[in-house]
């Protein structure tokens, strides 16, 4: 029989918190963000559930592209960093990909090309300072690149701190973005955070990323609710006592103050569990939250049962989604919950329900 762990993908709650989103979203355009294979939830499934429900999808690099149309997807499919070659200016072109430009160079691999391309994303530098046009760039850019689009070209951006609406960087770069896009109708400014975080920006496209998924580092308006999409489970696969004083896992760092009940479960940082996960990091389990106890080893972490004997061998555990959440479990490793959900690996196999048929 193989080991218990694996992820669970719930597509129907992906579904839903796409239609929360929409109604936050309003009159707006709704572009899902399935970068790094969905954030780790696996982008194919994803984008053909999510399909019937969004306008356009966006994602990191080109190869992430491809591979969305290689499946079948046939909605536009934003490239968020653009060609990275002339080559790469000749395959968007080929797929009918919309490109996002932030640099001249790239503007002279599109013309270099021959091609034109149906949409074309110009990406404004309103004070993320990673990449794009500056303010005072913009309109020779867009000017450039009108020619070789079959629309009218979108202008975008990105907050550098949407989870704090009120902050003197979220009030320069809404200031900044409203004087360039005064005279534009395509426009995109919003990511997750600032979509529920009702930041009130120009804007006729939102890009939706880690919301869609479930998770949020903002707090929500009522009565909208998410629900994680990702369930990282597992079962107990040992039981053993310990008195007073006798450690836990590698260099003795947990210590016990009692005689202790610890179980092991059969994941670890080989799976995707953050080895910066310090002692307390809440487990759940069908008889309550348990602390995880003891540092994370590759193949196992174990935690403390002693206050719920009805736990033993077999019971099963969850190691984030629901109770915790992924975003309770990341607090306690001094990270967020974007960082665990891409950074799962495919030892611990995905399922996906319902049943797609995706092989993973």
């Amino acid at each position: 029989m193989s080991r218990p762990t694996k992820f669970t993908i719930d597509l129907p709650a992906l579904c839903e918190n796409a239609a929360t989103l929409k109604r936050l979203a309003g009159s707006r355009s709704t572009m899902a963000v399935v970068k790094a294979d969905a954030y780790g939830h696996g982008a194919v499934a994803c984008a053909q559930a999510l399909s019937p429900l969004v306008d356009a999808f966006a994602v990191a690099i080109m190869e992430e592209a491809i591979a969305l149309r290689e499946a079948g997807i046939e909605l536009p499919i934003l490239v968020l960093q653009g060609p990275h070659s002339l080559e790469d200016a000749q395959v968007i072109a080929e797929s009918a990909l919309w490109p996002a430009i932030s640099s001249e160079h790239q503007i002279n691999w599109l013309e270099q090309s021959g091609a034109r391309f149906e949409q074309i994303w110009i990406k404004c530098d309103t004070g993320m300072h990673r990449l794009g046009f500056m303010p005072d760039d913009v309109a020779l850019a867009k000017q450039r690149l009108a020619v070789l689009s079959t629309k009218d070209t979108v202008l975008m951006s990105h907050f550098a701190d949407a989870e704090a609406p009120d902050s003197p960087l979220t009030e320069r770069q809404l200031s900044r973005w409203n004087e360039l896009t005064a005279s534009s109708k395509d426009t995109s400014f919003s990511n997750s955070a600032a979509t529920t975080g009702q930041i009130s920006a120009r804007e006729n496209w939102i890009r939706l990323g880690y919301s869609l998924y479930g998770g949020s580092l903002v707090t929500l308006p009522e009565p909208c609710r998410l629900k994680p999409v990702m369930c990282f489970e597992s079962c107990i696969a040992s039981v053993r006592s310990i008195e007073s004083g006798e450690s836990v896992g590698y260099g003795g760092r947990w210590v016990a103050n009692r005689t202790s009940r610890i179980a092991t479960i059969p994941a670890g940082y080989g799976d995707g569990y953050p080895r910066a996960a310090r002692d307390g990091t809440p487990i759940g389990s069908e008889h309550g939250v348990i602390p995880m106890v003891g540092k994370v080893s590759m193949d196992m972490v174990t935690a403390d049962i002693t206050d719920i004997p009805e736990l033993d061998v077999g019971s099963p555990v969850t190691l984030w989604g629901g109770t915790p959440t992924i975003d309770t479990v990341a607090a306690y490793c001094d990270t967020i919950g974007y960082e665990l959900c891409t950074r799962i690996t495919r030892r611990a196999p995905r399922q996906f329900h319902p049943d797609t048929g995706h092989q993973d």
